[in-house]
Parts: structure tokens; sequence; C-alpha cells
């Protein structure tokens, strides 16, 4: 998920209204706005591989993504994201040099139950600082990257290295993805709303990980398993939508698990969700068959107390499990704020994943 992050891009750039607008709950510009000029999300639509891994510059936003849940040599659990984003300032705004109309914003961080690392980088287009190409495929802002071992233009997302670094941490990690890519919602258009709000989104859920993290000074091998997450968009949100709650979980079994719930100011929760198996194929998962409740808040930065701890169910599965953080206090203290980080969950599955909140 993470649009609410890429305002951050419009607040710095834009000043007046439209930072004021950043800093208050919702997505400004971005929730239940027209995009004139901008192309939208239409179902029914293929995703094509792998043109689909590079940049849509008819949308107006969109995001490359991973979380990795890792266990250290030296007995540890850690976690780390990486993110980079695409804000098209107006429409048509690929252009030659600095009249490129593209911002690019990357995210990173590294978790352990005692600290919670994160940087941020931002980039105008066009200049060589940021960008991101199908194939092979190469996604980097600055020194930061996350791209294909193989130079073949048809290696598409089977073997890839990914690379940050900020104070207090560092990593680099190979992954190698053992099963196929994930359509979410139909068949890669997902839904966030019931005015029709939407967004393509695709993930590749069957990274496994071997590396090394540096944090506090300290560093050890690692090894674990992560989750990529493509979308892209021009139109995210409904205009009373606020933020939402958003997992990723691999559980014991082998299966995966994405389920993620939209807030809105007044009136019902938009829930949405899709259950994968190990072999890759996957089932939708419709709002009648999932809860997802908070349990348990922690203070954050500036008053903030966004939930920690959650119940998820989803019926159809039999799954009823709880969720407890690595780090409660994993707040992304960027210039959009929001949570993100490691979780496990038990009861009638186990497992491990990631959790993000926004508008919180």
């Amino acid at each position: 998920m993470n649009a609410r992050a890429a305002l951050a891009l419009l607040a710095l750039l834009c000043g007046g209204t439209l930072a004021q607008s950043a800093s208050e709950p919702g997505f400004g510009g971005l929730v239940g706005a027209e995009a004139p000029g901008f192309a939208l999300p239409k179902p029914g639509t293929p995703l094509v591989f792998p043109k689909d891994h590079g940049a849509h510059p008819d949308f107006r936003i969109e995001w490359w993504y991973l979380t990795a849940n890792l266990k250290g040599a030296d007995g540890e659990e850690y976690g780390v994201q990486w993110t980079l984003f695409r804000y098209a300032l107006e429409p048509n705004a690929a252009r030659i040099g600095w009249d490129d109309r593209n911002i690019w914003m990357g995210h990173a961080a590294a978790t352990s139950m005692a600290s919670h690392r994160f940087a941020q980088k931002i980039a105008r287009g066009g200049v060589g600082q940021a960008g991101v190409e199908a194939a092979p495929f190469r996604a980097f802002i600055d020194d930061w990257a996350f791209e294909t071992r193989d130079e073949a233009p048809g290696a598409g997302l089977k073997r890839l290295h990914i690379r940050a670094r900020g104070a207090n941490f560092s990593y680099a990690l190979d992954l190698d993805a053992d099963g196929p890519l994930a359509l979410q919602g139909e068949n890669g258009f997902s839904r966030k709303s019931d005015e029709g709000q939407a967004s393509y989104y695709y993930s590749q859920p069957f990274f496994r990980v071997e590396g090394a993290l540096s944090l506090d000074g300290r560093e050890t091998k690692v090894s674990g398993r992560a989750w990529m997450d493509r979308e892209w968009s021009s139109q995210p949100l409904g205009p009373d939508q606020k933020g939402w709650d958003w997992f990723s979980l691999h559980l014991a079994s082998g299966e995966k698990l994405m389920l993620y719930r939209m807030r809105a100011a007044k009136g019902p929760l938009f829930l949405f969700g899709n259950w994968i198996a190990p072999d890759g194929s996957s089932a939708p998962l419709g709002r009648n068959d999932i809860s997802i409740e908070p349990l348990e808040t922690t203070p954050a930065a500036a008053g903030r107390e966004p939930p920690t701890r959650w119940r998820l169910k989803v019926e159809s599965r039999g799954f009823d499990v709880k969720t407890r953080p690595l780090n409660p206090r994993s707040w992304m203290g960027t210039d959009t704020p929001y949570w993100e980080g490691p979780i496990r969950i038990d009861g009638s599955h186990e497992g491990e994943g990631y959790l993000e909140m926004t508008g919180y």
C-alpha cells in the first residue's frame, strides 16, 4: 500500500494549501479528487509483464515496495522495509532533464526488538537521480537500489538484490522467488472504496532472503522471507477515507495472506483480502468474510496512538489470530508519518509478516 507517504512529495514542493492538507487526516489532493488528464484503472485490463514492473507515466502515483522478516545469525529477529514512490505533478510529466515533472521519494527502515531506524530520500525525475527500468528490472534513488541480479531482459523478478542505508542502519540482501506473482483484487484490479476508487495491484510474496544487516553499529548475517507489492493509480481513495490498516502475512503452512481495511471519517469500513496458496493460486476475500479488530495502542510521536495489537479473522478459512509487533514503536517519522513494522501471529495459524497503518 503506502500511497499516503507519497503525498509528502507534494507537501515539500507545493507548500500552502496542499502542504497543509498533507498534515491532516486523509490524502489531500489524492482523496476522492478527480484526476483530469491522468489514466484511471479499469476492471478487466490484463497486467503485462515485464512491462508492468516499470513506470506508468499515464498515472499520477505508483510505488515499488518490499518488506522482509529476517532472523539474524545472532539469534535476533529483524525487519526491513524499502519503498520507492513516483508522483506526477501534472499529466504527461515525463520530459527531458529538469523539465521532467515527476517527483521520486524513497523510504527505508530496519527494525529490531530494541530499535527502529528509518531514512527518507527525495529526487526529481529526468536527471538520473531516481527511476525505474522494467527489463532488466531496476528501481533506484541515489545509492539505494532494488534490481535484478540477472542482466537478461526476460529475467523478471526471480533473482533480485536490494540495498539501502541511513543513520545507524544499512542492509544488502539477495532475494530469490520460489513462487509466482500474485494478482490482487480482480486479476490485478484492486477496489479501494464503494465509490469506485481503485488501483492496479500485484505482489511477489514468495521471496527467500539472505544477506547482511547493520543496525546501531552491529552487523549480522540474516535470512528470511520477503514480500514485494507493486501498485499504481491516479485516484486511490474515496472522498471520506482517511487511512488504512494493511497486513501481509507469511503463514507457517506456506500460505500467504493479504488483508486491509480502509477507514472512513464516517460510514463503514471497506475490507478486502487475498488468500494465496503455496502454489501461488489465490482466492479473493470479501468484506463479509473478514474481521480486522484493533486490541491495543502504543503512543507514538505528536500524541498519536496507532493500534499495535490486532485480532484478524477470515471465517471461510477458519483463520482467527492475534498479532504482536516485534517493536511497537515502529513509527516512520517521515514528512508524512505512519507506522510500519514486522509482526508475528498466534492462534489458529502461526506466522509472521508486516503491518502498515496510515492516517493516525
